[in-house]
């Protein structure tokens, strides 16, 4: 991309991710400036977002948002609207990777496995005995999770039928739509990715991730020490593989474009599950997707120039 350009890099929001978005921007905004490109940050304001896109003179934009706007297809819909280009996935894929019940019924419908679930609505709660419908289906421990959010905010994992109301609760303060999976007992692991120019997808090498408390919440992601990353992962060459070859379908079903990231599940039988997709995925210094390409020799600078040279519109 022309160096005299101008990008501009939106952070920031109102979502609970808030924090992590503008450690993501910040962190985004200082490696494309020492790869010389001309940055402006922009700190999103939704209402004003179009006027605060035209002060910026922005040529081209970096969305670093996580989250409400960045990660739902928001965002990208004002931006294609105005005419301006910009990284990662389209509104589309956005949207439905955004919503945990849309991407799970497209990954069931493409033969993706994915842990079984039951929904659940915020407007039912007083008309069905929501813990009776989960213990109905399935044994403990279960997986309690909002629809719509990210960074694990609002997850629990719950072990006992005494907590699975409060784990509800806890749910239903960040979406109206809650999802209440099975758990699976395993290997954590994140498959980051990115769509070439030539349209092929760049895999990076699998991570294993080690949170050092019970599991991977929104803590161990982001506080320094919370976490091991290792990669590449060590696992059987033939688990490898099928890893990535579920997360590239994952991606390939749901239109990403960009940098995109899978979160997988290992079951103690070897069978291997996607999660979710994540089509803004942090980079912060704690980032699961800087680990996996500096494992292949790609310093953050690069990589940042790399994800900005996949703008489009």
């Amino acid at each position: 991309m022309d160096k005299e350009k101008t990008v501009a890099v939106v952070m920031g929001g109102p979502s609970a991710e808030e924090k992590i978005s503008l450690s993501t921007g910040h962190a985004m905004a200082e490696a494309l400036r020492g790869k010389g490109y001309h940055v402006k940050e922009i700190r999103l304001v939704p209402h004003e977002f179009s006027e605060q896109v035209k002060k910026s003179g922005a040529d081209v934009v970096v969305i670093a948002v996580h989250g409400l706007y960045g990660e739902d297809g928001r965002l990208q819909s004002a931006l294609e609207m105005m005419g301006v280009p910009y990284t990662g996935s389209g509104v589309l894929a956005s949207s439905v990777s955004m919503n945990k019940l849309t991407a799970k019924r497209v990954f069931l419908g493409s033969g993706i496995p994915t842990p079984d679930y039951i929904f659940l609505h915020r407007r039912d709660r007083g008309k069905q005995d929501m813990v009776k419908a989960i213990t109905d289906k399935f044994s403990l421990p279960v997986v309690v999770k909002p629809v719509s959010q990210g960074s694990s905010l609002g997850v629990t994992i719950e072990k006992e039928i005494s907590g699975l109301q409060k784990a509800l609760d806890e749910a239903f303060q960040y979406d109206e739509e809650v999802l209440v999976e099975e758990y699976i007992a395993g290997q954590e692991t994140s498959v980051c990715m990115i769509r070439r120019k030539d349209g092929s997808v760049k895999v990076w090498p699998v991570v294993l991730i080690h949170p050092h408390a019970e599991w991977y919440d929104f803590n161990a992601k982001y506080s320094a020490g919370g976490v091991d990353h290792l990669v590449p992962a060590p696992l059987p060459e033939e688990i490898t593989r099928t890893l990535k070859d579920i997360s590239v379908k994952a991606y390939e079903v749901l239109g990403c474009s960009g940098v995109a990231r899978t979160d997988c599940m290992i079951g103690e039988d070897g069978r291997c599950y996607v999660l979710e997709m994540n089509t803004v995925p942090g980079m912060t210094p704690t980032s699961l997707v800087p680990d996996a390409a500096r494992a292949e020799g790609t310093d953050f600078g690069d990589l940042c120039e790399m994800i900005l040279e996949t703008a489009h519109l």
